[in-house]
């Protein structure tokens, strides 16, 4: 008989826009995040979806989001070292966006070395590529070091601009000033902004969605153009993310997408209602993000 394989359990939560019914499908752990609307908390893909955040938003309720208990996060470490996993690599949202991956790393401690948490400076869709990736790795025998070690090699190899509908739902997470909020809707002023290295920065502003697209799209081939430029094409993934309600919006951005970057891979993922919470409605964003060549996102 040859040597037994290292058993590494990936894991993840659903800000990675990966649900939890979608990663047991592909032998990945997904926490639920809690979203909270009106006072009570829901988890998101267990009991709301982004139907109910939206409309929750439309009627004016407050909804609001939070990182996960450390009981919740120790019982679901416990659980997959009971099942027989060797280790876990937990891999949430950027610490530069939210102090959930320090105080997991913080809580990891307690187990022995048996949990690595990854901080590749990731959010949504970028890390939602980063857990396949991981998956693959496990799947190969690697230890949560070789996997750790490989995604922080190349965390800062993505990019994505994204802008909002409606200033409100930033304004209300702290993200920009009320006075700020108020002339960006008189003057129907579309932020745009930029999720690189894990933070979130002011990158432009135009007015209108059209204009917002236009210029994000911009910004993404003068990436790829100069940024990435060595990157082959197998290599660097086009996405597509956002709160869109509109569908014919989304199929035009996927057609205006493949059709700048023909034979570059592609993705497309709603955001979390984790992140909604903060985006509201009708955002969208663009990005790009290296990836292996044998990793399959359908």
């Amino acid at each position: 008989m040859g040597e037994r394989l290292f058993k590494t359990a990936v894991m993840t939560d659903t800000n990675s826009g990966m649900s939890v019914r979608e990663g047991t499908e592909r032998g990945i752990h997904v926490l639920a995040l809690p979203v909270i609307i009106d006072g009570a908390v829901y988890y998101e893909g267990v009991n709301v979806t982004h139907e109910d955040v939206y409309r929750a938003m439309d009627e004016g309720l407050s909804v609001s989001t939070s990182q996960p208990a450390v009981s919740e996060l120790n019982a679901a470490w416990n659980r997959i070292l009971n099942a027989g996993y060797d280790e876990i690599v937990y891999i949430p949202m950027s610490s530069g966006l939210s102090s959930s991956c320090a105080n997991a790393a913080l809580d990891a401690q307690s187990f022995g070395g048996r949990v690595t948490v990854i901080d590749n400076h990731r959010i949504s869709v970028t890390l939602y590529t980063a857990v396949l990736e991981a998956k693959l790795l496990a799947d190969a025998g690697k230890t949560g070091r070789e996997i750790r070690e490989q995604l922080e090699s190349h965390a800062n190899m993505a990019s994505i601009y994204i802008t909002v509908d409606s200033v409100e739902h930033l304004k209300k997470s702290g993200r920009i000033t009320e006075a700020g909020a108020m002339l960006a809707t008189v003057m129907k002023i579309k932020p745009i902004l930029l999720i690189d290295g894990g933070k979130l920065d002011a990158y432009s502003k135009v007015r209108g969605m059209v204009s917002a697209r236009k210029r994000m799209l911009a910004a993404i081939i003068k990436d790829r153009n100069e940024r990435f430029k060595d990157v082959p094409d197998k290599n660097m993934m086009v996405a597509l993310s956002g709160t869109m309600r509109n569908q014919e919006i989304v199929q035009t951005a996927i057609d205006t997408l493949h059709n700048e970057f023909p034979d570059n891979p592609f993705i497309y993922r709603p955001l979390s209602c984790s992140i909604a919470c903060h985006t509201g409605p009708d955002a969208i964003g663009f990005g790009l993000i290296e990836v292996p060549e044998n990793l399959k996102v359908d």
